[in-house]
Parts: structure tokens; C-alpha cells; sequence
């Protein structure tokens, strides 16, 4: 196996995708008639996993799967809106957006204007006046017309936005703080990883908080630039990245980091965070979780990853990850999972 696949399938840290996410991306597809198994053997994945609630897949995956939906469909909006949003259309609002704003203000303003042209698109406007001395921004989304029980649209837009507005700019946006419309779902606890700021639920509205004075700065994307993000696309704005600010958040960074490579202990981690191993573990109690869920978790994330790619053997994906031999690997598969890891190999 060459050096470059086992930094991409042992290094990565990004997170693998809940099944929950699978079957609300599938939701607007079955509304019309769609085969969802057809949809899911182009993502290879196989239908047997939408039964196990413990089932995960891989962020590559996932983006494929989105993408079936889309051409399928020919609607961006994955059948949730109430029009149908054509393939293309997000392409052509980098096209509008890059060439014609000087800075991130009037990028925004601009996209939100294009997609108000269309009846099903997603509406969101700039609210300058956020924060009690006026300092902060919020993009605020209305969904209300959108049938999204799953409230996938509402993570999907914010994420997008956010991910896409830092893109255009070249830097990560920090943001203060997210709201939610909707009820704390039961995967709340990853809200702090997708968007690394604290997030209220129930609130009057869908929002990104943000520095006001980020509107400022000067778009710096080009032409070149934008058509290596589309032809990513939708991975790289899906994609779902650990910018959580929790000690659990900066353990599995520094997991994430350590692989291939042998995997840190907590006195390893703790004295690179600066701090005793006891205060990471109380910190770790504190946000519910411990160091092994966290490696535990981590390990099974780089595992889908890997089994999905179809060209990495279980033994070398056992030993990479720790394991004294590939039963041991099996069984803990299992655990996290609900099935063995053939059940993740394409054709498995």
C-alpha cells in the first residue's frame, strides 16, 4: 500500500456520518418513488446497514450518496424543498459570487439575491446588529418552508454557508455561537464538532453568530480556485470537520494526528495539552465522555474509512490501529458498529 493512502485513510480525522444522516439524506428520494438501493450501491453501501442504528459510513460516502440523490432528483434540495432546486444551481452562485464581491459582505448579499430568484430555493439574510454593542453578525436562515422532519436541511444550509463563506476568504470563520428553531437532536453532542461554537436549540430562529467585522475582508477566490471546490464538490462543503473546542474535540485531534504512527496514551495527550493526566480525565467526565470512547470512536471512524476504500486488508487495517491480532479487531468492530467489518467492504 503506497504512502499516500495510508496518510489519507490512516491519518484523516475526519468523522464518519451516522446512519441517522444516511436515511434523512434518502427521505425527499423515497417520497418519489425512488430506489433507495440503487442510490445506495452507487455510495456502496449496503441497505442492510439503514437497519443497524449503530451503523456509520464514510464521509466519502456520504458525499456520494448526496450526490446520487442530486442527479436523481436533479434537485440540490434532495426532494426536502417545495420546488425542486436543479443540479447546477449552486455552481452557478460561485460563478455570480466570486467575480462580482469585493468582500465576504457583499458575497453573501449576492448569493442570498440568487437564490431568491428561485421559489424552492433556501432564504437567508445578513442581521448586522447582532450582540448587545452591535459587533457581531448573524446569517439568518428561514426553513419553514422546507418538509424536513430530520432537520437535515436546516444542518446542511448552515454548514454550507459556513463552510463556503470561509472558503471565499481564505480563512476559517470563527463563529460565537449557532441557533437552532428546532429541538436538540439526539446527535447534539457532534454540533460542537461541525461547527465549534456553542449551539442553543429552540431559539427564535436558525442563525450563525459571527465577528461583524469579518464582513470586511476581501474575497480572494478566483476563477482556478473555484473550479477545483466544484469539482470536489459536495465533499469538500460537506465536509464535516473536528473545529470543536472541547477537551474531547482536542483529544481526538491529537489521536487523529498521531496515526499512523503508535497511539498515544493519556499521559501523552495530557502532557501535550498541558495539563495532568487526572485533569483530562475530569475534564473528559465533564462533557461525558473518557480517553478510551474518544480513541475508541476515533478508531472506529479511521476503520470505515479504510474498509470503504475496498484496497486495505482488515489484518493491516487490525495491526495499523493497535489491535493485538485481527479477532480482537472484530469483535470491537462489532461493538461499535453492530456488524463485522466485511459488512463495510465493497462487495462485502
Amino acid at each position: 500500500m503506497s504512502a499516500p493512502l495510508e496518510s489519507d485513510v490512516y491519518g484523516a480525522p475526519t468523522r464518519s456520518v451516522a446512519i441517522h444522516h444516511v436515511r434523512a439524506a434518502l427521505r425527499g428520494a423515497e417520497r418519489h418513488g425512488l430506489d433507495i438501493t440503487a442510490l445506495l450501491e452507487q455510495a456502496a453501501v449496503l441497505p442492510e446497514l439503514l437497519e443497524e442504528p449503530l451503523a456509520r459510513v464514510s464521509p466519502r460516502q456520504f458525499a456520494r450518496l448526496t450526490k446520487a440523490v442530486w442527479q436523481a432528483l436533479d434537485d440540490e434540495l434532495q426532494g426536502l424543498g417545495p420546488h425542486p432546486l436543479k443540479v447546477g444551481t449552486f455552481a452557478m452562485m460561485c460563478h455570480a459570487v466570486v467575480h462580482c464581491s469585493p468582500d465576504l459582505r457583499t458575497a453573501i448579499n449576492r448569493s442570498s439575491t440568487f437564490y431568491g430568484l428561485f421559489p424552492g430555493g433556501p432564504r437567508f439574510q445578513l442581521d448586522e446588529g447582532a450582540g448587545e454593542l452591535g459587533q457581531q453578525a448573524a446569517l439568518v436562515f428561514d426553513l419553514t418552508a422546507f418538509d424536513d422532519p430530520d432537520h437535515y436541511l436546516a444542518e446542511s444550509a448552515t454548514v454550507v454557508a459556513h463552510r463556503f463563506a470561509g472558503w471565499l476568504i481564505r480563512r476559517r470563520i470563527t463563529l460565537t455561537r449557532v441557533e437552532f428553531s428546532h429541538p436538540a437532536p439526539p446527535h447534539a453532542l457532534e454540533y460542537d464538532l461541525l461547527y465549534g461554537a456553542p449551539c442553543t436549540f429552540r431559539a427564535p430562529r436558525t442563525a450563525l453568530i459571527f465577528d461583524r467585522a469579518l464582513l470586511e475582508l476581501p474575497v480572494l477566490q478566483d476563477e482556478l480556485g473555484l473550479r477545483a471546490f466544484l469539482r470536489r464538490a459536495p465533499s469538500d462543503v460537506l465536509a464535516r470537520l473536528d473545529y470543536g473546542s472541547t477537551a474531547a474535540a482536542q483529544v481526538r485531534r491529537l489521536l487523529g494526528q498521531s496515526l499512523p504512527d503508535r497511539m498515544p496514551d493519556p499521559e501523552d495527550i495530557a502532557a501535550r495539552l498541558a495539563v495532568s493526566a487526572q485533569t483530562l480525565r475530569r475534564r473528559l467526565a465533564a462533557e461525558g465522555t473518557s480517553f478510551q470512547r474518544i480513541r475508541d470512536q476515533l478508531r472506529r471512524d479511521v476503520a470505515i474509512a479504510a474498509l470503504a476504500t475496498g484496497t486495505v486488508s482488515i489484518e493491516d487495517i487490525s495491526r495499523r490501529l493497535g489491535f493485538s491480532e485481527p479477532s480482537a479487531f472484530h469483535r470491537a468492530f462489532k461493538r461499535w458498529t453492530g456488524s463485522a467489518p466485511r459488512s463495510y467492504q465493497p462487495g462485502g
